[in-house]
């Protein structure tokens, strides 16, 4: 999510300063131009913040948590380094702080929780620095993490191997292209801009209001694909614990605002494989 937005931002001409970590996958970035970045592991944030003269702290990236990571490297990646950002800026009264959250329970994965932890501090913080949160349905989108259920789908049809295990699948999900979630970042940032003054904790959803099952999504998807190799087989994996049935979000904030998703579903998933095959996926 966070090159599609940088690409945004860019074009809006916002004077951008990019908090990196040594790991992170640099190569999407490297043709874009006007913005600074530093290592965020080697940076002094509270020198940087008194540097740069930040208005708005933008914090995206997250640890989801898969391939077995350690629940330390969540909770540094998403509640120990926000929450020291969120510090810093309070205290050199940066204006507002943007969070991107997420719609599942806490009770689903150490992510999730993760996330419901720094919301609430993000709530107390909020009587001395305006704190915006912003939950995300599923996106998806080209190049994405491949331990994300929606790119795990899209790759492996497009590889067509011969099986992919999933639950029943009857579960339902509000599929957004990432394109529409950097254009909802953009509203809620442009509106913001326009006044940085005052405190509060404002919340917003970002989805399309739409749902499909999973079984339904995964059809599609091996539809638009034209492949007829792929197995997929539903019931081979149980669901998870405290498993959210029907994930719904309410856009009607984000809506007062001007903002509506524009890619369809089909739409998405075809420009997402059309992308990535040009780009010769493996």
């Amino acid at each position: 999510m966070g090159v599609n937005l940088l690409r945004v931002l860019v074009r809006r001409r916002y004077r951008i300063v990019l908090l990196l970590r040594k790991s992170s996958n640099t190569s999407e970035i490297s043709n874009i131009a006007s913005f600074k970045r530093y290592d965020v592991e080697l940076t002094d944030l509270k020198a940087m913040l008194d540097t740069e003269k930040v208005d708005i702290i933008l914090h995206c990236s997250t640890n989801y948590g898969r391939k077995d990571v350690n629940p330390v490297s969540i909770l540094e990646a998403n509640l120990i380094l926000p929450l020291k950002l969120l510090q810093y800026g309070a205290e050199r009264n940066v204006a507002c702080f943007i969070n991107t959250d997420t719609v599942l329970d806490k009770r689903v994965s150490q992510y999730s929780l993760s996330k419901s932890q720094f919301k609430e501090w993000l709530r107390l913080y909020s009587k001395t620095i305006k704190c915006i949160n912003v939950a995300l349905e599923h996106f998806y989108g080209p190049f994405d993490d491949e331990t994300k259920f929606v790119t795990y789908i899209i790759h492996s049809i497009m590889r067509r191997v011969d099986h992919i295990d999933l639950t029943q699948g009857e579960q339902k999900r509000d599929f957004i292209y990432i394109d529409d979630v950097a254009s909802a970042f953009d509203c809620i940032i442009n509106h913001h801009c326009d006044d940085l003054h005052g405190v509060g904790f404002i919340h917003y959803d970002v989805g399309t209001g739409r749902t499909i099952k999973i079984r339904d999504f995964a059809a599609l998807v091996k539809e638009i694909a034209r492949n007829s190799r792929t197995q997929l087989n539903y019931g081979a994996l149980p669901y998870r614990e405290n498993e959210v049935m029907d994930s719904h979000v309410d856009i009607k904030e984000l809506k007062k605002l001007g903002w509506k998703a524009v890619v369809s579903l089909e739409e998405g998933i075809k420009k997402t494989m059309a992308i990535e095959e040009a780009s010769g996926l493996q």
